[in-house]
């Protein structure tokens, strides 16, 4: 008798087991979890939590953000300026300078740095010099103490009126044209320019080279 009730005790157990057993299979998951679930992620062995949202982390990002649309602008800024037109923006040709009576005898160098030029009065004329050697093109110096213009590049000499007389410069330096408008002002256009070619006869005198005074 005690026999058989141990066995029925076993058999109970063994039916316990058995149920816990299909409990817990009938709750498993069966293949590879879902992806985006936390046991996904744990089954991936990758941490489910970010990284710490600290202020180093902060300025990082924003330094990579500030990169990212620094390069972008700079290649929109190209893409636009491929369509935009190339343009050579030079100083005028034509130009006032103020009136005769504003210049006294001798050379005025103040628009040498913005037109390239030096008003030059003498006892019955007033002329423009256009500031460029006519050896290699190089802008000579005014010499106030020697009296003549002297270019840097490499030694050519001209007296007060332009006229060559040392180093390799073949010719007098040019004369711009010269007119007065009609409020009295000097009107100068360096694009109608007279020269003294070598060996030949000068345009100094034609009308329009200078003005009489």
């Amino acid at each position: 008798m005690a026999v058989e009730e141990t066995q029925s005790e076993k058999s109970k157990v063994d039916v316990a087991k058995a149920s816990a057993s299909d409990s817990e299979r009938a709750t498993s998951y069966v293949g590879t979890p879902a992806v985006g679930t936390s046991r996904a992620v744990a089954a991936a062995g990758v941490a489910s939590v970010g990284p710490e949202d600290s202020q180093i982390n902060q300025q990082k990002r924003r330094m990579a953000w500030c990169a990212i649309s620094a390069f972008l602008g700079a290649w929109f800024i190209a893409f636009l300026r491929f369509f935009l037109p190339r343009t050579l923006f030079e100083p005028p040709t034509t130009f006032k300078i103020g009136y005769p009576s504003d210049y006294s005898l001798g050379v005025d160098t103040k628009f040498q740095q913005k037109y390239r030029i030096w008003v030059d009065r003498t006892p019955d004329r007033l002329f423009v010099i256009y500031a460029r050697c006519t050896h290699l093109g190089c802008t000579p110096d005014w010499k106030a103490s020697e009296n003549k213009f002297k270019c840097p590049c490499h030694g050519s000499g001209y007296d007060n009126e332009g006229v060559n007389f040392e180093g390799p410069a073949p010719r007098p330096m040019d004369r711009a044209h010269v007119e007065l408008a009609p409020d009295g002002q000097i009107v100068v256009d360096v694009s109608r320019l007279y020269q003294w070619p070598k060996g030949q006869v000068g345009h100094f005198s034609d009308p329009g080279a200078f003005l009489p005074t």
